[in-house]
């Protein structure tokens, strides 16, 4: 048995930890490992059911793979040494999908059965919460999870250590090992042993490795030697980069630099240029890497070089800088990219389209950057959803050429017909031939981000920014939350709590920021000062449902959330005075993502 110095013992106060967490109460970092912590975090975010083992089949896992065929004769001479020990070894794919299963002992295999702990099952975090199989593989590191610690309950007397196997060459992610047990049999041994496993598969790797991946990687290393810039290596299996590429490049440019090189090794060049997604110019230099045989090639080894001074200043900094627009807040990356370009934009002097969701800013956007450009001056704003459409170009007239305005923003320009818009659009050419001789107002349009631009307006607006919706930058709300509160009652101290600050963030908002301001707006016409709290949201903003709620269950929910506060946070006196048992609102608590009032 694996019993030789023990984790500490998985007992009943690390069992009432995990239920307060799943009801929504509060965990000290002191009462749970910090990396299950995290997961459980994660977990919950992804909506796994902790009551219940639902998983996808992937169908009859592909065994013909070098990870399979290196793994398989470490794991079946581990499996005979261990012969009769309640113990299961475990291959899984990069997703957690079970590829192989040896386990000595008649009762652990059915009981991994009926978890479906089997092949061609995937254990990803996503589906079963934190395990072994699926926290390694997201942490991209060694993880051990016993008992309690697992999100879903029907893994509790279950331990299991995972470990990550990486490709000896490219370090590429190609599976885990994972070694399961009981609870009660568990200790560092396994933690142990698994780490042991993952290293000699790795090393059985290496004769799987061919010519070509090896000739490439010493191609890689060399370049990386010669320089301190970007770096990477490619051919259709693989891709090494150096540091330096993975701070100075995000995905997308990364994606557009190896595909131009593959274009430049196909057509048997040496270097080019290229514009990148975020409008980055580079010069590459790609040398073709020659494999075993004259006329095979193993992949080409890409050197890249920033031409744009101050882009290359920005990226090399790391985060994007900081940017104040008046009447906005935000810093989160994907927020101050996009205020970047519409400012660098206004810079050059080029009108631009501002895309995206209802709600989520355009016009906020667009009147920041003016009045960082030029608080003094004009901005008129035209809706072309309320204006007659015999009159809109009329109206474009008058703010551009009658009575020019520094800058004008037509909002809801997707909402006109084509005719209309051929007619704004002749107005707009007249005010940009007129500007180009003296001078004139910034334009800038809105529209929805699935709208198609009228290609009357393509050459006047050479400049599209998509300005991103609220869940993708959830984390400026404790920007957002306070000034829209200092809009709202000027002069009064209302604050917002940590535990609303936390359901605000929780939510969805599919309106984005115009529904935040409204939801506010309505907390604001009952409570004016001192802290927001959990109850004075509306009763589908203390709840963050798995999936989206039918009519019977939303009434159940709201239903609970009552109860809750008449039983003030009681768990069992809310269950009795809803006639349901304490299993039952438990688990309603958690599929309906209700936040239990603190306990009076």
């Amino acid at each position: 048995m694996l019993t030789r110095a023990p984790i500490p013992a998985d007992d009943v106060g690390l069992a009432d930890t995990r239920v307060r967490f799943l009801t929504e109460e509060s965990v000290a970092p002191d009462e749970v490992r910090q990396s299950i912590l995290a997961s459980w975090w994660r977990s919950r975010r992804l909506d796994v059911p902790a009551d219940r083992i639902d998983l996808p089949y992937t169908g009859r896992p592909h065994l013909d793979t070098p990870l399979t065929h290196s793994a398989a004769p470490v794991l079946r001479r581990l499996s005979d040494q261990l012969d009769g020990q309640p113990i299961s070894l475990i291959l899984t794919d990069p997703t957690g999908v079970v590829l192989m299963q040896y386990t000595g002992d008649p009762d652990l295999h059915r009981h991994l059965e009926r978890v479906e702990l089997a092949p061609g099952f995937s254990y990803g975090e996503q589906f079963v919460g934190t395990n072994g199989i699926g926290t390694a593989l997201a942490e991209g590191r060694p993880m051990h999870v016993f008992g309690h610690e697992h999100y879903a309950e029907n893994l509790e007397n279950l331990a299991c250590a995972g470990v990550p196997i990486r490709h000896p060459i490219s370090g590429k992610t190609l599976g885990a090992i994972d070694l399961t047990c009981w609870r009660r049999d568990a200790g560092r041994l396994l933690v142990a042993l698994a780490r042991s496993t993952a290293e000699q598969i790795r090393q059985a790797l290496l004769t799987y490795s061919d010519m070509r991946e090896l000739t490439l990687f010493r191609s890689y290393l060399q370049a990386c030697r010669r320089t301190t810039g970007i770096v990477i290596a490619f051919n259709s299996d693989l891709v090494m980069m150096n540091d330096r590429a993975r701070q100075l490049l995000d995905p997308g440019d990364q994606s557009v630099i190896i595909g131009q090189a593959t274009q430049i090794l196909t057509e048997r060049g040496r270097g080019a240029t290229a514009t990148l997604a975020t409008g980055t110019k580079v010069r590459l230099r790609v040398r073709p890497v020659a494999g075993q045989d004259a006329d095979d090639v193993a992949g080409g080894v890409i050197q890249a070089e920033l031409l744009d001074a101050d882009e290359e200043r920005v990226a090399s900094a790391g985060p994007v800088l900081p940017m104040f627009l008046p009447g906005a807040v935000g810093s989160a990356s994907t927020w101050l990219r996009c205020c970047h370009q519409v400012d660098a934009g206004y810079e050059r002097g080029d009108w631009l389209i501002l895309t995206g969701e209802a709600g989520v800013g355009k016009l906020t956007v667009a009147r920041g950057v003016h009045q960082r450009r030029n608080s003094l001056g004009r901005i008129h704003v035209l809706d072309a959803a309320a204006i007659p459409a015999d009159r809109l170009a009329d109206e474009v007239r008058t703010e551009l050429i009658d009575d020019p305005v520094d800058t004008l923003v037509v909002r809801h320009v997707d909402r006109l017909d084509e005719e209309t818009t051929r007619a704004m659009a002749a107005v707009l050419r007249e005010a940009r031939d007129n500007r180009a001789a003296a001078g004139g107002p910034w334009v800038t349009l809105t529209m929805s981000g699935d709208a198609e631009l009228p290609k009357d307006l393509w050459a006047l607006f050479p400049l599209t920014v998509d300005v991103p919706p609220l869940r993708r930058h959830i984390e400026d709300l404790n920007e957002i939350v306070p000034l829209m509160l200092n809009r709202l009652c000027a002069g009064a101290a209302l604050t917002c709590s940590p535990a609303t600050m936390h359901l605000l963030t929780r939510a969805r908002w599919p309106g984005n920021a115009a529904q935040l301001y409204e939801v506010l707006k309505q907390v604001t016409q009952h409570r004016r000062a001192g802290a927001i709290q959990p109850a004075d949201l509306p009763a589908e903003f203390r709840t963050a449902p798995r999936r989206p709620l039918n009519r019977i269950e939303a009434v159940e929910r709201d239903a609970i959330v009552r109860g809750l506060e008449d039983a003030r946070g009681n768990k069992v006196q809310a269950a009795k005075l809803l006639g349901m048992s304490r299993a039952t609102i438990y688990r309603k608590i958690h599929d309906y993502g209700i936040v239990v009032p603190a306990q009076a």
